[in-house]
């Protein structure tokens, strides 16, 4: 589920320091959860594609730049930047469909994905059960036992989606003060006026999609100032990404 799990390996750890359950058993049952829940999404990413990115984008909070990051580590370290995808937030939910939607071999994917999970469960657990005095203080400030631990753990969780949806939200109102239509753009580059139109999507995307604005430039976002000097000065521009 895309929720956090890492609070639940700090308190599995937690409890194998005070000799409640094997550390040993922890790390194993978090390694296979991963892997079994990360084989299901690498198969609908695989077999859906974009589609099933395009959900995961509205559940990751931070759509766009989570794709990019993926598809940028598969590019540049394969499949080994399954490795160490868990440890990043976001990046960890789309790493999985992504390297369905870019055809991983299966065999490969589980070598890669399953030495992530092991080194991600052992890394909390264990951390877990170093600090498992000060965790268990912890637990008992928040009140995490009892009666009152559904209600605390959901509203830390709601607190924490809440604060990244209002994120967003100021963000996007920022973002249409100076955004254009589709048919608003399309009317300008049917009056054939100085207009220029970039394509700030990642290469994967147009791949996917098959598809851009005709005669529009390719340009990755970090590459705008660089590459100024293409687009003419007194020329209009319009922007698109995903």
């Amino acid at each position: 589920m895309p929720i956090p799990a890492d609070p639940v390996l700090l308190l599995m750890g937690a409890m194998a320091g005070d000799g409640r359950c094997s550390a040993l058993l922890a790390i194993a049952a978090g390694a296979l959860a991963c892997i079994a829940g990360d084989l299901i999404w690498y198969e609908l990413g695989r077999r859906k594609g974009a589609r099933i990115l395009r959900v995961l984008c509205k559940i990751s909070l931070e759509p766009d730049n989570c794709v990019r990051r993926a598809e940028e580590g598969f590019s540049r370290r394969g499949a080994w930047s399954l490795v160490l995808a868990k440890f990043v937030p976001g990046l960890s939910l789309v790493s999985v469909p992504v390297a369905g939607a870019l055809r991983m071999r299966a065999g490969t994917f589980l070598l890669a994905d399953g030495a992530g999970s092991l080194l991600w469960c052992s890394a909390y657990v264990l951390a877990g059960r170093i600090f498992h005095r000060q965790i268990d203080d912890v637990i008992a400030i928040l009140g995490l036992f009892g009666k009152r631990a559904a209600l605390v753990v959901t509203i830390l969780l709601a607190s924490w989606v809440g604060f990244r949806s209002l994120q967003r939200y100021l963000f996007l109102r920022r973002l249409r003060v100076n955004r254009v239509s589709p048919a608003e753009a399309h009317r300008l580059i049917g009056e054939g006026r100085g207009l220029r139109v970039v394509d700030l999507r990642h290469p994967g995307d147009i791949e996917r999609s098959g598809q851009k604005i005709a005669g529009a430039l390719v340009m990755a976002p970090q590459d705008l100032r660089s590459r100024a000097h293409e687009i003419p000065a007194a020329q209009e521009i319009i922007l698109y990404c995903t």
